[in-house]
């Protein structure tokens, strides 16, 4: 008799099989003849009709995405995501999955660092390679030839498209994931790629109205500051709206709906995480131990990206007083009296529950202040602590613009997760993290009575939140690393949690574990023993 198990179904609602159709084996195949097709380009091989090319392999990608799609998911049930993900060499973090994220690593290396390898020209020469096979593409949007930057936003733009709709297609029974996820790919397609290449076809700057400060690390260059200055009132009013976004908009977005209004329904990073990198939400460390590393880290990235933003525009104004309204010495001060009193602020209303992340912040704070004044003392119109401030600048887009967002926060995804660099690097995370944390509405809420603890939630929680911990003590979630990814509840058999925006009050009471989520009766006893 025989008995290959491949002869059989899975007769388990957790894992319904894995036999592949011929749509599955026609998706594959599409897909590596685009990969192929750039790999040729890559190695310089001649392709006769560059626009023919690249439309055959941007559609056989996105096409064979799709296909693959509808067989692989065509028979999972909604909601119970136990489909084998430990058991699989490429979700698991073996073989497969190190040979990946070495593939990722090299390229993010040799396009952030030696473009001319995929075929950049140098300075009055033509492309070659990769970077040539995009030309066609580039003169159509914006007129100008391709750059290494513009090959890598059509591929981030390409893998946020076909992989999203392989997203939707695998939550296709949850509205809000379907919701999100669309958002996520309008963003990315309309204002980070395509509004930036008409601008430029258009002679304004390049801007990316969605990317804001201190995620846009460059805003505040000198540079830059100086291109939007001197583009007339297109490019003041993009200098007032990245102001903007920073101290209203984001503000207000984030008290009435947490960070996941920016970091799962509009940033590009994100977009990227939730969509190419879901298979590898699972791989998130979840251990004590990676949260406090996280709190360390994203309170030591945040405060370094602060304070050398403040020495770029400290540069700024001692190099360009006639372009300012302020001094370099007004700057300063006002920016320490500013944190001072957000820090009193943050004390004022949060002292009756001052905990361990309430003093993390104003610590934080408090060495931003002094940094401040000591740039203020120690720097001059070159140099910033007595280094070269293009030096310093060169420091930080290299930390956080490349190394950090780029090569490990992508390379990394089959390894450690797909929100590696949200989670420990991203200073534009620990800012609405903060805020979230501090005063924002969104909360997960639990129903403790019905949690079975099969642990699905914290399986799949990309942030490494243990979020069956607080499912079976019936405590709302509301953790600064949280982005309201909402998986956690589209992974639940039993309807737990619940992603809401609701009133401050007793929006985090851990006392409620007590009593299941009988807060009034935990009132009623509290009231008794003071009597």
């Amino acid at each position: 008799m025989n008995t290959n198990t491949t002869d059989f179904e899975s007769l388990s609602l957790s894992n319904p099989g894995t036999e592949r159709g011929w749509k599955s084996k026609l998706g594959l195949g599409l897909g590596f003849l685009g990969l192929f097709i750039l790999l040729l380009a890559f190695f310089e091989i001649n392709l006769p009709n560059q626009s023919l090319f690249l439309t055959i392999s941007l559609l056989s990608i996105a096409v064979g995405i799709v296909f693959y799609t509808l067989d692989l998911y065509k028979n999972h049930p909604a909601g119970i995501k136990n489909n084998g993900v430990w058991l699989k060499d490429f979700t698991n973090g073996g073989t497969w999955a190190w040979i990946l994220g070495v593939v990722l690593t090299i390229f993010y290396v040799l396009l952030y660092w030696f473009p001319e390898t995929v075929g950049q020209g140098a300075s009055g020469k033509a492309n070659s390679g990769l970077v040539a096979l995009f030309d066609p593409l580039s003169q159509l949007l914006k007129n100008q030839p391709a750059s290494q930057w513009f090959v890598y936003g059509v591929l981030y733009t390409l893998a946020i498209l076909g992989l999203g709709i392989k997203f939707i297609y695998k939550y296709r029974h949850n509205k809000y994931q379907i919701v999100r996820t669309i958002s996520v790919m309008f963003f990315q397609l309309g204002f980070a790629f395509l509004l930036p290449e008409f601008l430029l076809r258009l002679n304004q700057p390049f801007n990316d109205f969605k990317n804001m400060w201190p995620l846009n690390y460059y805003f505040f260059d000198e540079w830059h500051l100086k291109e939007l200055i001197n583009s007339g009132g297109m490019g003041i009013f993009m200098l007032v709206f990245g102001i903007a976004m920073i101290f209203i908009i984001s503000p207000i977005l984030t008290y009435f709906y947490g960070k996941r209004w920016y970091c799962s329904w509009v940033c590009g990073c994100g977009g990227l995480a939730e969509t190419a990198g879901d298979p590898f939400r699972q791989l998130s460390n979840k251990r004590l131990s990676a949260w406090k590393f996280e709190r360390w880290l994203i309170h030591a990235v945040l405060v370094f990206s602060v304070l050398m933003t403040i020495a770029v525009i400290f540069t700024f104004l001692t190099r360009n007083p006639e372009l300012s309204i302020i001094t370099r010495d007004q700057f300063t001060w006002g920016i320490s009296i500013f944190l001072l009193l957000v820090a009193g602020v943050i004390y004022l209303f949060k002292k009756d529950g001052f905990d361990k992340n309430i003093r993390n912040i104003i610590l934080s704070i408090v060495v931003i202040i002094v940094g401040v004044l000591l740039i203020n003392t120690f720097s001059d119109a070159k140099n910033i602590f007595f280094i070269e401030s293009y030096k310093l600048r060169s420091w930080y887009g290299f930390a956080v613009g490349s190394a950090f967002s780029g090569v490990i926060g992508v390379g990394f995804y089959p390894l450690l997760g797909n929100r590696v660099w949200c989670r420990f690097g991203c200073p534009m995370a620990a800012i609405l993290g903060l805020q979230q944390r501090l005063f924002s509405r969104f909360r997960i809420t639990t129903n403790g009575g019905q949690c079975i603890s099969c642990g699905n939630c914290s399986t799949y929680c990309e942030m490494g939140i243990d979020v069956r911990s607080y499912a079976q003590r019936g405590e709302n979630i509301v953790r600064s690393s949280c982005v309201g990814c909402g998986i956690c509840s589209a992974v639940c058999p039993r309807g737990v949690l619940k992603l809401e925006n609701g009133s401050l009050e007793n929006r985090i009471n851990s006392d409620a574990v007590l009593l299941g989520n009988d807060v009034d009766l935990l009132s009623l006893i509290r009231n008794q023993k003071s009597a």
